[in-house]
């Protein structure tokens, strides 16, 4: 029998590094593209990467979901079973930045890829899976939300990814493929990257507690999210496009918790004592409440900035997966404490 063929948009992100080990156990072939950059940035997949002249079963291609010719000859060439679109730029706060970028790779990337497939695939076997987001409700306030709540995105990253899910759903219906989009809600795992507001703060603190770093800078303290850890939700996302028929689905916890919860839950795993406090102008901060490793009694660790607050808000987001886990037979297993002590001690080995 032959191996199925998978081809991974975005392979060398977090989720990108998880679903290729997840593929590489199931004894798929799996082809990844990857970005060229001046710098190396394979490190999520150095250990399960092989010299290519071994005819390894991973195997890196270099591409960009914002070039059409590139996109349409990997998939010609390759001839997945299974195409996994999680190529992104997926910081939400950088999109107010880089709105018309990403949109090219958020919207329009998608696209490129769904066209190809359509004029390759005359006989509708490639199956495609979309990386969506909860950011793509917004704040809308039908909560918890599931696959038939309204959509409301305040931000270029949760406009440009609904409209990723609409194409896809749209390609589907149209032109009867398999196209199924995942809605995602936060997840986390010790190979986040840096800037995302999981790691930023357990690093922050790492690094305050070590000396590194005098404090740490937030914005919203409010606003909450749904955490789930990232290696499980790649296994949704190979379930959705095992599922017999294309569709969509909510993956989440059904928890939430706030980035003020998180700071606490930090404090607590490093074990460092401190309490919060407000300026005059209603600002939090946090002081500590006695001497730790490089930390002074009366210091401020943690400090709140209006500059980190973004130009428009998400406040609440909490998702319903109970159709994944009628339909998928998909549940979380590892609990807010369970990953954010995953990764701290994650990055207390790392940050020397």
């Amino acid at each position: 029998m032959n191996k199925k063929i998978a081809l991974i948009f975005g392979i060398t992100g977090q989720d990108g590094s998880y679903l290729a080990e997840l593929l590489l156990k199931k004894k798929y072939k799996v082809y990844g593209v990857k970005r060229r950059t001046s710098l190396i940035h394979t490190t999520r997949i150095d250990h399960i990467y092989e010299d290519f002249h071994l005819k390894p079963n991973l195997i890196l291609k270099y591409g960009d979901v914002t070039d059409f010719s590139n996109v349409f000859n990997l998939i010609d060439q390759i001839r997945p079973d299974e195409i996994y679109n999680l190529a992104a730029q997926s910081n939400v706060g950088i999109s107010f930045e880089l709105a018309e970028y990403t949109a090219q790779t958020d919207s329009i990337g998608t696209l490129r890829i769904l066209e190809a497939i359509r004029i390759i695939d005359k006989k509708r076997k490639m199956k495609f899976y979309q990386a969506s987001t909860s950011e793509i409700f917004g704040n809308s306030p039908d909560k918890p939300y599931n696959e038939k709540s309204k959509f409301e995105p305040v931000s270029p990253y949760g406009t440009a990814k609904l409209y990723s899910y609409w194409i896809t759903k749209n390609y589907r219906e149209a032109y009867s493929m398999f196209t199924s989009n995942g809605i995602l809600f936060n997840h986390e795992s010790p190979r986040r990257g840096e800037n995302f507001i999981s790691r930023k703060t357990i690093i922050g603190l790492i690094k305050v507690l070590k000396g590194k770093q005098k404090c740490l800078y937030l914005g919203n303290l409010y606003s909450k999210r749904d955490w789930g850890h990232a290696k499980e939700f790649v296994e949704a996302q190979w379930r959705i496009l095992q599922n017999k028929k294309p569709d969509d689905f909510v993956i989440a916890t059904g928890k939430n918790y706030s980035v003020k919860d998180l700071v606490n839950l930090v404090l607590k795993k490093l074990q460092i004592k401190a309490k919060w406090k407000k300026n005059k102008d209603g600002l939090e901060y946090v002081v500590s409440t006695e001497n730790k490793q490089s930390i002074k009694k009366s210091q401020v660790i943690v400090k709140q900035e209006k500059i980190y607050f973004r130009p428009n808000e998400v406040h609440n987001l909490k998702g319903n997966y109970s159709k994944a886990k009628k339909i998928l037979k998909w549940k979380p297993k590892i609990n807010f404490d369970k990953l954010i002590s995953e990764m701290v001690e994650s990055d207390l080995k790392l940050i020397k």
